[in-house]
């Protein structure tokens, strides 16, 4: 009797097959830097970068990007590709769709994307759009810089911590099923080797960007194997670097003491669900969602964002979004592409207009979007830098 596989299901298998065997030859290529290796698609001292629009706002912020990029003349191309979960006509053309970003991050080594929708009432089997970019690429890391800036009002002062999130397991492995009608098991996948490569990874980033402290976040006082082997690695990496403070929190108790006193927390190492979820309270600390940036790092590739991926369709096309956290991501891609002179030119425009209180709506301001851009371009114009980079 022949046995037919569905496309999806011997895709899948084949892309853990090829995930696996990369780990095992690129074991050790990724951390003898914050980046391990240099963008590829460099042509005439100009990169090209991948695009994903994304979906609610996302289009509006990439926008914001190509706009302030062309003002002062960035050496960046983008290419553009078009990935929304939002419509889905088949199975098929959403794989092909997805293939084709996949193939053009791996083409260019870079990529910059808004936040791509996904549906609660779909099939099971519909992996999230974020999620399948970060498992098919590796983007082991993800990282989350929260910072408190002068102009912005919020319950705290002087917040400056950098939360680093483990992005390709746990409960994010969508494996799950339902054994029984009302009875659902989901499994939360942790492997000694994606601990070992987030932990290594959080305290090199501590020591290279001179960062005092590493606080480790679980729960292994109830789950004692899964989060306790998180634990376990993270304590002996802590080992091998004396020079950086090191501490452990259960998640509970770290949510109450980041609202309460945020001051004490500086590298933050998480898996991957306590990561999504602080970031999202780091976020709020400093401005909210439009405010802070996001990386995703793996040992080959890099896809930059939001840093707390909201898709914002309540106030899609209403000109009110908040440019400043896609902004700042575009200034770390700058940053990783050794474009550094102009990822601090825009950088310093955005901290000056939002020292002038010119602020969209989210931010405490009455500024539209386009209010706000046109304050940075004037920025952008008067500063003396730009004709240094010319």
């Amino acid at each position: 009797m022949a046995v037919v596989f569905h496309r999806s299901f011997t895709k899948t298998l084949l892309q853990t097959c090829s995930r696996a065997l990369s780990v095992v030859t690129k074991k050790n290529l990724a951390y003898s830097r914050d980046h391990s290796v240099p963008p590829l698609a460099k042509y005439g001292g100009r990169n090209t970068v991948t695009l994903i629009p994304g979906d609610g706002i996302g289009p509006e912020m990439v926008i914001a990007v190509k706009d302030i990029f062309r003002h002062v003349g960035v050496p960046v191309d983008f290419e553009e590709l078009n990935v929304s979960g939002l419509h889905i006509v088949d199975q098929d053309s959403h794989e092909d769709a997805m293939d084709n970003a996949i193939t053009s991050i791996k083409r260019n080594g870079v990529a910059i994307k808004g936040n791509l929708f996904t549906p609660l009432d779909t099939n099971p089997d519909f992996r999230s759009l974020n999620l399948e970019l970060r498992l098919r690429l590796d983007l082991f890391a993800n990282i989350v810089r929260c910072k408190s800036i002068p102009g912005i009002r919020t319950r705290h002062n002087d917040v400056d911590l950098v939360i680093i999130r483990q992005n390709t397991e746990g409960e994010y492995s969508q494996l799950e099923h339902e054994n029984v009608p009302g009875v659902v098991e989901t499994f939360k996948i942790t492997t000694e080797e994606k601990c070992m490569q987030i932990a290594e990874y959080a305290f090199r980033y501590a020591e290279r960007h001179g960062r005092k402290k590493v606080t480790a976040v679980h729960k292994a006082n109830i789950m004692k194997m899964g989060d306790g082997l998180f634990l376990r690695v993270c304590d002996e990496e802590a080992k091998k670097y004396p020079n950086i403070e090191y501490n452990s929190m259960i998640i509970d108790n770290c949510c109450m003491q980041l609202v309460s006193n945020p001051q004490q927390f500086d590298v933050m190492l998480l898996p991957n669900l306590y990561g999504n979820i602080v970031s999202n309270i780091g976020a709020s600390l400093v401005g909210g969602p439009g405010i802070v940036p996001g990386e995703n790092i793996g040992p080959d590739y890099a896809v930059f964002e939001s840093g707390s991926r909201h898709t914002g369709l309540d106030i899609k096309g209403l000109g009110i979004s908040n440019p400043v956290s896609m902004l700042f991501a575009s200034t770390l891609m700058l940053e990783y592409l050794e474009f550094t002179a102009y990822a601090d030119l825009i950088n310093k425009a955005i901290m000056d207009v939002i020292g002038k209180e010119i602020l969209t709506a989210d931010a405490g301001g009455s500024a539209s979007t386009t209010d706000f851009l046109a304050a940075l371009k004037d920025e952008l114009d008067a500063s003396p830098r730009v004709k240094q980079i010319y």
